[in-house]
């Protein structure tokens, strides 16, 4: 039975998840089992729920209550559904909501990279990007583009943030990830070349391939290495790879956005760049 509760107290300690607690906090790294998350729109809500993502409360703007959001709640049990106008739900948390929607969820149990790379042929690399926009929007390039996975580095912004789930438009919830648990150079490039992968990294380089090098989209494994915003991969990163790759580029522009650089790789190197060619 739906559970709809009308605000009325700002202070209440049920809307601490909305309304006070940081990211960090909503993580919970020293009860980890009690971690959660903020998803946010219908379709994302949506999309976490089919991925398997257990709800624990709703906030929703009062119209949408029979509108939009109507059938996610449906599919979520007697879970508490905060409601209020839109202005009052802005005052609340501190920014406009999308679609007026957010979802508190249980955060997922961590999968292991041994898991994510068993049976892929195209991974996405991330070293060290650390702005969760950035993060979002390459997840979604990721989902859309051909790549099998999508691993992190410890010093990567958490995909599972508010901002970041937003950006990729819940492709965080479909496309398979994990953390490394050991930094790229110390580890993470060796465990990539024990799985078979060739490991090709995103720099500028004066050995550097383009991006449609043959021989580079023919590798049956390959890792896509994308680094930090700004200061790129780090020197000992690039030369335990096999491949140094740059996107040619005009107007003397040097380098794009990490974000738009890993759409252009993803699309030239992506699984379904392979489906295409054997097509024709």
């Amino acid at each position: 039975m739906t559970n709809i509760i009308k605000i009325t107290d700002f202070n209440a300690p049920e809307l601490d998840v909305y309304a006070r607690l940081t990211e960090n906090q909503l993580v919970n790294r020293d009860c980890p089992e009690k971690g959660m998350f903020i998803a946010e729109s219908p379709k994302v809500v949506q999309r976490a729920l089919e991925a398997g993502c257990v709800p624990v409360s709703m906030l929703v703007e009062d119209k949408h209550i029979e509108g939009e959001a109507a059938s996610i709640i449906a599919q979520c049990g007697d879970i508490p559904v905060f409601t209020a106008a839109f202005s009052v739900l802005t005052e609340l948390t501190g920014f406009c909501l999308t679609r007026g929607m957010l979802c508190a969820m249980q955060r997922p149990k961590k999968r292991g990279v041994d898991e994510i790379l068993e049976g892929a042929s195209r991974a996405a690399v991330l070293d060290r990007v650390m702005n969760p926009t950035n993060v979002g929007a390459i997840f979604r390039s990721a989902a859309a583009l051909g790549m099998d996975c999508v691993l992190l580095t410890p010093g990567c912004s958490d995909p599972l943030y508010r901002r970041c789930i937003r950006v990729s438009m819940g492709t965080v919830f479909q496309i398979p990830w994990a953390y490394f648990p050991l930094p790229l150079e110390n580890g993470g490039l060796d465990l990539l070349h024990e799985y078979g992968f060739k490991c090709a990294a995103m720099a500028l380089e004066e050995k550097s391939v383009n991006v449609n090098n043959p021989a580079l989209m023919s590798e049956e494994r390959l890792a896509v290495i994308l680094g930090t915003e700004g200061d790129g991969l780090s020197e000992r990163a690039v030369e335990g790879c096999d491949y140094t790759v740059k996107i040619p580029m005009s107007y003397g522009v040097d380098s794009l956005n990490v974000a738009a650089a890993s759409a252009v790789a993803f699309w030239q190197l992506g699984n379904h760049k392979q489906e295409e060619e054997i097509c024709f």
